[in-house]
């Protein structure tokens, strides 16, 4: 969360006392939405720990999803370099978009983005009829087979590369990191652990 010193030399003088907040998923790192936050609706937002603007059009304190049960549960808050805008990371509990879409900005996603959908995606697999997809299957299959075909899938890549065949390498690499991203979810496992471990790796 903000730091005592962040809050102080916020610039609300320069913002007229209207400050651009731009929320952002805290895992999957897809803009969500952008609004706006008077001290007031900073404050509540620090307090309450879900993101609440100050609505333009209602003249009020507005807390993203105290209709719809939709929040945005905060992760951290950042200002940027100026003082004068802020981003949010938060973990939307629902889509965003009153329209139901994950985000007020949608279609537009980045790749790492649809890699996190990919895993939710997955992961809803999990419990579902064997029949009803590859995906299913596959955990009904049970863990040995799913690791083997990510040793499969591994062997298939490396030789993919060895011979120069960039098509064969796309294709040989999706399946592999597909496979291992069942293979993570069949072991309660996801993206950000590994991603948390490489980065205590990288410090």
């Amino acid at each position: 969360m903000l730091t005592v010193e962040q809050l102080a030399q916020l610039d609300w003088v320069k913002t007229d006392g209207m400050m651009p907040v731009i929320v952002q998923h805290s895992v999957s790192g897809e803009v969500l939405m952008h609004g706006y936050m008077n001290q007031q609706a900073l404050t509540h937002t620090l307090n309450e720990g879900k993101v609440t603007f100050w609505s333009r059009t209602k003249q009020r304190l507005w807390t993203k999803g105290e209709t719809s049960g939709h929040f945005l549960d905060v992760v951290s808050i950042t200002p940027d370099c100026d003082n004068d805008t802020l981003l949010v990371l938060a973990t939307p509990l629902g889509p965003t978009c009153h329209k139901g879409t994950s985000s007020c900005f949608a279609p537009a996603t980045a790749d790492w983005t649809f890699l996190y959908q990919l895993e939710e995606l997955l992961a809803s697999r999990k419990s579902a009829d064997p029949e009803s997809s590859y995906t299913a299957k596959l955990y009904a299959s049970g863990t040995k087979r799913i690791a083997q075909k990510v040793g499969e899938e591994g062997v298939e890549t490396a030789l993919a590369a060895t011979v120069n065949d960039r098509h064969e390498l796309t294709n040989e690499a999706s399946d592999l990191i597909y496979h291992l991203l069942v293979l993570l979810q069949d072991q309660d496992l996801n993206l950000s652990t590994i991603i948390e471990n490489l980065r205590q790796r990288h410090k």
